[in-house]
Formats: C-alpha cells, sequence, structure tokens
C-alpha cells in the first residue's frame, strides 16, 4: 500500500486495510497476517483517542505522516500496533485487532504457544503483535518503504465489512468505528467501563 492511500480518514482507512497483508521480517523468520479486525481513532474529536489531549512524546508518531506504526504498552504487559492515517500533522490511526495467519505459521506458533488452535493466534490485538514480533522497537517504522523490516500490502478483497462499537474504551463507547470481516479470528467483543484505560 502507498502512504498516499492510507492518508485518508481512519474510518476509511480501516476498510482499506481489512484484508491486508502485514508482514514481519526478523532474524527468526518471516510472518504474513491478513488484517480481519481493525478500529479506528481520530484525535482532538475523539476522546478516546491517545491524541485526544494533544500533541505527546509517546504519541508522536500518530501525528503522521500516513503508513508509520505507531506502537504503544498498555497494561503493563501488551503492546498493540496501530498504522497512522490522515495527513501530516493531523492525528489518525486505525488499530489493528485481529488477524489470520497466512505464511510463517510454525513460527506464530512458537510466538504464541498457548494458542489452542491457529485461528487463535493473532485474535487479538497483543496476540497480533505477539506473533509479528512487534515491540517498542517498531514505533515509528515506515510500512509504506520496501527496506522497512514490516510492510502493509494490499490483500484479497476483504468481502462483507461488519461494524459495531470499540472495544474496551472508557468513552464513546458506542461509536460503531470497529470493523471486521467474516473470520473465526475475530476477537470477542467486550464493552469498555469506568475502570478501562484509553487505548490508543
Amino acid at each position: 500500500m502507498t502512504r498516499d492511500e492510507l492518508a485518508v480518514d481512519p474510518v476509511d482507512a480501516s476498510k482499506i486495510l481489512l484484508g491486508g497483508i502485514l508482514e514481519s521480517h526478523s532474524p527468526q523468520g518471516v510472518v504474513r497476517v491478513r488484517l480481519v479486525e481493525v478500529e479506528a481513532y481520530r484525535g482532538g474529536d475523539d476522546p478516546a483517542s491517545h491524541c485526544y489531549r494533544g500533541r505527546t512524546a509517546r504519541n508522536d508518531v500518530m501525528f503522521g505522516p500516513a503508513g508509520h506504526l505507531y506502537v504503544y504498552f498498555v497494561y503493563g504487559m501488551h503492546f498493540c500496533a496501530n498504522i497512522v492515517s490522515l495527513t501530516d500533522g493531523v492525528p489518525g490511526a486505525v488499530l489493528l485487532r485481529a488477524g489470520e495467519v497466512v505464511d510463517g505459521i510454525e513460527l506464530a506458533r512458537t510466538r504464541r504457544p498457548s494458542a489452542r488452535k491457529d485461528a487463535e493466534l493473532a485474535k487479538g490485538p497483543a496476540r497480533l503483535t505477539g506473533v509479528l514480533g512487534i515491540d517498542r522497537v517498531q514505533n515509528g517504522v515506515d510500512l509504506t518503504d520496501p527496506d522497512s523490516p514490516i510492510r502493509i500490502y494490499e490483500g484479497e478483497p476483504a468481502g462483507d465489512i461488519h461494524s459495531g462499537p470499540r472495544v474496551g474504551v472508557a468513552v464513546a463507547m458506542d461509536v460503531p468505528w470497529r470493523f471486521w470481516v467474516d473470520s473465526t479470528a475475530v476477537s470477542a467483543y467486550r464493552r469498555g467501563g469506568k475502570r478501562t484505560r484509553q487505548l490508543r
């Protein structure tokens, strides 16, 4: 995918990314995941976004340019990955919630040994980053650069796209900016609440 394709509203970018292939290279090998579930987050007009209160060292990548990976640590134990959208200086990103491992399945299994089925390997944002070997080191990498260790490619058409409330956020809980396609790898819906932290 090109930077121009991704430099759109996160809601539109979400639909473009569904069915796309995220490819991660590491010394251990290559893992490719087909994206089947994502969530859109904007900036100053989205109280569930990391950028709602302005630019910080933590969320700087989310302010663009589009096509970069925004990685953050949550709950002191998990990494989550987002693909930045919109234009340079305007914050917006798409959280990668779930995917199907389409290549590198053996390496993915070693990274997620607790998964009972292959459909569970990347079922959820932390599991997805786990099988791809993504952590804070990859924050800011350019997914549109042919030499990047992590790249995003157009995949097969996603098919019917479903939408519903975002998962696990404490505010703007009913905004229908979670998008998914029919797949056993789609994560379970969990409504947020007062004790749920903002996640993007």
